[in-house]
């Protein structure tokens, strides 16, 4: 079947990731799991107020125009929007997964809101645009803009769901039209949760259609393959029925410049956002540690030397700095990316993203507030420089291991935070234990990539300060250099 392997979508549509340029279009089936409903399911109890059977009826939009056409009336359908998308429903993995990539444009059918609110669990300024008027309005400080071009629950008589409000779609809306035809050129999309037989796909593909013409990008679906259910003669009828139609559709989506990514179960679509989560930060480097003293030949003089050349370097060679600001480290190392800034003409404000730890938590929630805070930092970034790692205790008087470092590498080398852990073993503490857990267990952390000459010299204490920062960097390109082009699922 003429699809985009699996391999090649997130080759591609990872880079448009880092590059700032991917949007997402969710179709119904993200909600679903969540607990809403379908349009069929919604529609039901329409259906039988016109003493007709939902499972013979094919047109929904055309059933939803019945129902207003009898009654002269969309109270009942306001209804059950309302009654339906209000119910109590919690973001899902997937919408957890979304809400921390880089995307910065989202459209929806959906008439719920649980886009919007998983983007707000990340903490992210979002503006949903609900009607006409708040297309054309500017939000300062936003980090996502939510396009609910059919409507909201919370304006349900506003809702595009009967066949006049489709057809009138291009007056009544029109500037969601204007819009999404300029996303649709400049952006790449990646269609979600659409299983391309929705009632109101077709409107939505012959708009997208009739917008492009012919200057149509690539734009990139998932879709679920037919299953074989058992070995019966009919079963197999209707899987071949399926398959081949599913083909035709296929091939008809590359009209609209959709390219479709074909899977055997939805479960895949978990593991492909976790994939493009870990691909999409792979140019945020995230440097972990702390230092109350040095450590043998890496005194605190050379320590500062280090990491203010490894800040420069991050930013100088095109990489974003993410730091929690480590006592000891955080301070020479801001100083360091702010004179390459400066040198580079870089933007700073994108280039750096720091998240110093809040001081005034109170005593009894400070560790679930620490430990959120670290995965959240961790979640946005593709690797973890580890450096030092020591604190002096008050208590026994004495340096002793700094435990968030440790916290922080045993986030990174879970799931779904997995990033990679680029220990300097030379600057020793919590650095020292974590490079032996890595270079003990290459394959772990490194797959196939073999970085063991450059861990070699993370740990040598000959190694001059230019020599550490090259070895570092060399494996980071060769894990963007691996990870692009292959899959790690």
């Amino acid at each position: 079947m003429a699809g985009i392997s699996k391999e090649n979508f997130l080759r591609e549509y990872s880079r448009k990731l880092m590059e700032g340029s991917a949007a997402l279009f969710v179709g119904a089936g993200l909600s679903q799991p969540a607990g809403y409903v379908n349009w069929m399911e919604l529609l039901n109890e329409i259906a039988d107020d016109l003493n007709l059977e939902i499972d013979r009826e094919h047109d929904l939009i055309a059933l939803a125009q019945y129902h207003y056409n009898d009654r002269n009336s969309r109270t009942k359908l306001n209804e059950k929007l309302i009654e339906e998308f209000t119910k109590n429903a919690m973001v899902t993995d997937n919408h957890k997964f979304i809400a921390k990539l880089p995307i910065h444009t989202v459209w929806t059918t959906n008439y719920d809101k649980l886009i919007e609110d998983s983007f707000k669990q990340e903490c992210k300024q979002v503006d949903v645009k609900i009607t006409p008027e708040s297309v054309s309005q500017f939000r300062s400080g936003t980090e996502v803009n939510v396009f609910k071009m059919h409507g909201d629950v919370s304006l349900p008589d506003k809702a595009v769901i009967t066949k006049d409000d489709y057809e009138n779609y291009s007056q009544s809306r029109e500037l969601f039209t204007i819009r999404l035809k300029s996303d649709l050129v400049s952006l790449t999309f990646l269609f979600l949760g659409f299983s391309f037989t929705d009632p109101n796909i077709d409107y939505i593909l012959s708009r997208i259609r009739i917008l492009l013409q012919e200057n149509k990008p690539t734009h990139y679906c998932i879709i679920k393959r037919p299953k074989l259910e058992n070995s019966s003669p009919e079963a197999k009828a209707d899987y071949e029925y399926d398959l081949r139609k599913l083909e035709l559709r296929v091939n008809d989506l590359k009209r609209f410049g959709i390219q479709t990514v074909l899977i055997d179960d939805y479960k895949e679509i978990t593991d492909i956002l976790v994939e493009l989560n870990r691909r999409a930060f792979l140019k945020n480097i995230f440097v972990s540690g702390s230092a109350d003293e040095g450590f043998n030949e890496f005194d605190l003089t050379r320590l500062s030397l280090f990491v203010r050349s490894l800040g420069h370097e991050i930013i100088s060679r095109g990489y974003n700095l993410v730091s929690g600001y480590g006592k000891g480290i955080g301070s020479d190392l801001i100083v360091g990316s702010l004179e390459s800034a400066y040198l580079t003409s870089s933007n700073i404000r994108n280039r750096l993203i720091l998240r110093p730890f809040p001081i005034t938590v109170e005593e009894k929630r400070k560790d679930e507030v620490y430990l959120k805070w670290r995965e959240h930092i961790l979640s946005i970034a593709g690797f973890s420089i580890y450096i030092a790692g020591n604190k002096y205790d008050s208590v026994k008087k004495a340096i002793v291991q700094a435990d968030g470092v440790i916290q922080e590498f045993k986030i990174t080398a879970s799931e779904p935070f997995y990033n990679y852990p680029i220990p300097v073993g030379v600057t020793g503490y919590v650095a020292r234990e974590i490079w032996e857990k890595v270079y003990n267990d290459l394959g772990k952390y490194y797959g196939p990539i073999n970085v063991t000459h450059e861990l070699s010299v993370l740990n040598e204490t000959k190694s001059s300060n230019e020599e550490l920062i090259e070895a570092i960097f060399s494996i980071i390109k060769k894990v963007r250099n691996k990870g692009i082009n292959n899959v790690f699922l």
